[in-house]
């Protein structure tokens, strides 16, 4: 009985990732391609289509250290177990479908932290304090980096003596200077690590010497992308302006929903890493791959509708500032991937759209409306630690551990 109990638990805990990662899929990633859509750039579906795909590879390729930091980094002394995560998960997606269908803000990161806090607590794990306070320090400079990002980059959008044949190609090639730096599963790196970036990869093999902790190939590879990004979009915005900014939308559309799903993945597989990795005895890239398949799937089939409405409200905020919140959604996304830290790809939008909008005079950003997101935030946090820590201990007493 105890094996069909262990059995039963890990499809449980199983389906109840891929539900996550469906929800995760349909919600979260459904922004970076909203400007597009309303620029008439590209079509819903074919958005869906790209947003599914792109997500899916990010959760594949760049998700496995969220997914470690959720699953084993957040409570020290003990592993979650299969009941654990089941419980902590349905806590997670339980205060996700309430926001869905309240219209409340549920941060995704918010819930899977504070649910995966309280199983861990309820195992009679000790808090990971190291951990909680590098997450906090970055959860709390979220808000005030991208819309200080979103702000810079509106403001220079929207200068005169900068025209757009200049403004935007220079966006474009700070977003190919840090895409030549991110992090992949799919480049072979160096034996003490799991991931390198195309930069590195190119350095290791020239082999040339550093100069003040400077890599010079790093530095020329960087450059070298950063300035074939420039005259792509340079030779686009000069042929037509409105058609370069398409061109750019799409192009930061892609590689934004491709962030997202490297740092949301983590939020679905990450409760799962101890049952599938030590108990199981299976390799990360099964994992990560069941979160994708769920991504994947969640994009497909729930985000047409979702772009629909989201992309009606970034055409009313116009693709200058919707180029505004995605820049530095697309950087501090990577760089939370980078640190293995769990974020609300959500909060970082808001915030941008926010910052974007004071560039701009104010634009309608209601204080009020920021008061209540961020109070929002607070509860869900302590509420899903309250009630993942109840949930378990009502699992473990029904079920006997």
């Amino acid at each position: 009985m105890a094996g069909a109990l262990f059995w039963a638990l890990v499809v449980l805990a199983t389906l109840t990732s891929l539900a996550t990662a469906w929800a995760l899929g349909a919600n979260s990633n459904s922004p970076p391609f909203a400007p597009a859509i309303g620029a008439n750039a590209i079509s819903t579906m074919r958005a869906a289509f790209l947003i599914g795909i792109l997500a899916a590879l990010g959760a594949l390729t760049q998700g496995g250290a969220i997914s470690e930091t959720v699953g084993a980094g957040l409570i020290n002394g003990v592993q979650i177990t299969s009941l654990a995560a089941t419980a902590g998960l349905l806590t997670a997606t339980g205060f996700m479908a309430f926001g869905v269908y309240t219209g409340y803000p549920v941060p995704a990161a918010f819930a899977t932290t504070g649910a995966m806090v309280g199983v861990g607590l309820s195992l009679g794990g000790d808090p990971a304090i190291d951990t909680y306070r590098r997450i906090a320090l970055f959860w709390v400079l979220v808000p005030p980096v991208s819309g200080g990002l979103a702000y810079l980059t509106a403001t220079i959008l929207r200068r005169d003596d900068i025209p757009e044949t200049v403004g935007v190609p220079l966006l474009a090639a700070v977003v190919g200077g840090i895409i030549a730096n991110v992090q992949l599963g799919v480049i072979p790196s160096p034996p003490d690590a799991t991931q390198s970036s195309v930069a590195g990869f190119i350095a290791r093999w020239v082999g040339a010497p550093t100069v003040a902790d400077v890599d010079p190939v790093v530095a020329l590879v960087t450059l070298a992308a950063a300035a074939a990004w420039f005259l792509v979009i340079r030779r686009r915005t000069q042929a037509s302006v409105e058609g370069g900014i398409r061109t750019f939308l799409i192009v930061l559309g892609s590689v934004v929903a491709f962030s997202s799903g490297g740092s949301q993945v983590g939020l679905a597989t990450g409760p799962l890493e101890n049952l599938y990795g030590v108990e199981l005895g299976l390799p990360s890239i099964v994992l990560l791959a069941l979160g994708a398949v769920g991504i994947l799937a969640g994009a497909w089939m729930g985000a047409p509708k979702l772009l629909q409405a989201t992309s009606r409200e970034y055409a009313q905020l116009g693709v200058r500032r919707s180029i505004a919140a995605l820049v530095p959604g697309f950087i501090i996304a990577q760089l939370a991937i980078a640190l293995g830290i769990p974020i609300s790809f959500n909060n970082i939008i808001i915030s941008g759209v926010i910052g974007g909008g004071l560039a701009g005079g104010s634009a309608g950003v209601s204080r009020r409306k920021i008061g209540v997101t961020l109070a929002f935030w607070l509860i869900t946090l302590v509420a899903s630690i309250a009630i993942g820590f109840g949930l378990y201990k009502a699992f473990a007493a029904v079920l006997g551990g």
